[in-house]
């Protein structure tokens, strides 16, 4: 018991890192309707490279407005 129960918080704690991390990083289809635009303004190649960004895409990671990235 002494054993299993920090393996298992170290194991939940993990777990919920990584459903926060990932849930995160991705874009979401609502980007692509609110900026009227398609995948490929901010990925490279959304299907093959899908976490590949353009320069607009990372600028939109941190801005959230692609009007603002696209100057």
């Amino acid at each position: 018991m002494k054993k299993t129960l920090p393996m298992f918080i170290w194991a939940l704690l993990l777990a919920v890192v990584f459903t926060m991390s990932t849930s995160i990083s991705f874009g979401k289809p609502e980007y692509s309707k609110k900026e009227k635009k398609g995948c490929q303004a901010c990925h490279v190649d959304a299907k093959k490279k899908a976490k590949e960004l353009t320069e607009a895409g990372k600028c939109y990671g941190e801005k959230k407005d692609l009007a603002a990235c696209m100057k």
